[in-house]
């Protein structure tokens, strides 16, 4: 029988602490402070949530997966995209492992979903896009924490328009049991103030599904955010802001900042 290809967890420590129950009690912490944020009870199809270290952007995700805890066992699958941010290449990249670690344990693939992703021709399997990308590996603890067991369809956008994306996004739809989530920081170390207006802008943009709205300054993870505004509008999904802060509202200075947002279709 052939060895299971299993992706060992490469942020553990610098993202998100490496210790199972420190990273357990942060992720708690987290979900507490979403639940206190949440005003109403949507149940999303999609959503965005930020990727930085948890000390920045672990709040603001919390928001979100705070809204998912009531779908603990309807949502089976997960299809998760994110930018590059280390390996430059043409199209979305596909994991080849069977299986992802994180210090909360394995998460399995959706390998046949993979292979029909595979035959649309801006996707491929390439493992080195996969292999330091913390945009999708930080959100993995959270979904594991709160749907427990799910299969995961990891994908990294290259450069890629957002019919492209769109495209592959529709043939992953799914039905109740798929959750769509988009992994993407907002505005890069500019000030407090001028993050702000940059981050409404972009927070705007999206819930008016205006992919041409989300642009280099606005969203780092812009190609796959585009892509699921597409995919949205094409099936008449509302989006709705959870929570828009930035570093300078959890754990950094104000004089240059990472804006984060939380933001759920449904």
């Amino acid at each position: 029988m052939e060895a299971l290809r299993i992706r060992e967890p490469a942020v553990a420590g610098t993202f998100y602490p490496g210790d199972p129950e420190e990273l357990m009690r942060i992720v708690a912490r987290c979900l507490e402070e979403g639940r206190r944020r949440l005003r109403d009870g949507v149940a999303p199809k999609a959503m965005i949530v930020p990727h930085a270290g948890y000390v920045y952007s672990g709040p603001i995700a919390g928001t979100a997966y705070a809204s998912l805890e009531r779908l603990r066992g309807a949502i089976e699958r997960v299809v998760l995209l994110g930018p590059s941010h280390r390996v430059a290449f043409r199209g979305l990249a596909l994991s080849s492992a069977d299986r992802w670690r994180t210090p909360l344990g394995d998460v399995p693939l959706d390998r046949a979903g993979a292979a029909a992703l595979a035959k649309l021709p801006q996707v491929r399997f390439f493992e080195a896009a996969h292999a330091d990308e913390h945009s999708l590996e930080v959100q993995v603890p959270f979904l594991q924490t709160v749907l427990g067991d799910f299969t995961l369809l990891p994908i990294v956008a290259g450069d890629a328009t957002p019919a492209e994306v769109a495209a592959v996004i529709e043939a992953a739809w799914g039905g109740p049991e798929t959750l769509i989530a988009v992994s993407s920081d907002l505005s890069h170390y500019y000030d407090y103030a001028t993050a702000r207006t940059l981050d409404h802008a972009t927070s705007g943009a999206i819930e008016a599904l205006r992919p041409d709205g989300v642009d280099d300054e606005g969203a780092c993870g812009r190609v796959p955010v585009r892509g699921l505004l597409v995919a949205a509008r094409h099936h008449g999904l509302a989006a709705h802001t959870l929570d828009l802060r930035s570093s300078g509202d959890t754990a950094g200075p104000r004089d240059r900042v990472v804006g984060y947002g939380a933001y759920v279709f449904h």
